[in-house]
């Protein structure tokens, strides 16, 4: 099973979605391979950041990545019209593109909890307080990713401030792609699952890089190999 599949209840293979596990046509095995251990850090290092703040260790299971294409996130997220959070993020500095954390509405309330010390089922609506909580968990995600991210290739980048978005699927990634302009045709899933007492929330962090920034992660490779 994709790890889409495990997140997503509502997927469904036969639709003609293919996670994109080996690399896409234009996207270099160096480059995936490098995006790979990017994610794999950043979420690791995610994860320590999430510990510093609750007070708590906070450990992260297991973290798949894959590459899929952009027009076939609608029905791998359950469909157009399917209800849905996204923590938003853009990419400024040396490096460019757009960050988010993804989740069913149901799995966005669980993961509210968690992020607020409140019993499991809590939260049954994202008001202020929670919609706060949510924009933190995107915001750390984000910073953290981006600073490995400049630890490995010494390009440096900075987020904005998060926008949490509740609304269709199909609403959340019109404005993913009426952002993206000459973005990368690709987006890398992380798949990941957050752990505190007991307890597990799992979550989608999607990287949306422009194609400067795949042409500098080029640029990287061709410099580190010659080295």
């Amino acid at each position: 099973m994709c790890p889409a599949c495990s997140i997503w209840p509502d997927h469904d293979s036969t639709r003609g979605i293919h996670c994109m596990a080996e690399a896409p046509v234009g996207v270099d095995e160096q480059i995936r391979v490098l995006l790979q251990v990017m994610a794999g850090e950043g979420i690791r290092k995610a994860a320590e950041g999430f510990s510093g703040m609750l007070g708590e260790e906070l450990s992260v299971s297991h973290s798949q990545v894959v590459l899929i294409p952009l027009v076939e996130i609608p029905m791998l997220l359950g469909g157009p019209e399917a209800e849905s959070v996204g923590i938003y993020l853009q990419v400024h500095g040396e490096l460019g593109g757009q960050m988010m954390l993804v989740l069913p509405y149901q799995k966005a309330m669980e993961l509210t909890d968690l992020m607020i010390g409140a019993p499991v089922g809590t939260t049954t609506h994202l008001g202020s307080l929670e919609r706060s909580a949510l924009a933190e968990a995107g915001n750390i995600t984000g910073t953290f990713f981006l600073n490995t991210v400049a630890s490995l290739t010494g390009l440096g980048a900075r987020p904005s401030p998060p926008a949490v978005m509740v609304d269709m699927v199909g609403a959340i990634i019109d404005i993913i792609i009426a952002v993206s302009g000459s973005v990368s045709d690709h987006v890398l899933m992380i798949s990941s699952s957050f752990l505190r007492g007991g307890r597990e929330v799992e979550a989608s962090f999607w990287v949306i890089p422009d194609v400067a920034t795949l042409e500098a992660f080029v640029k990287h490779e061709a410099e580190y190999d010659r080295g």
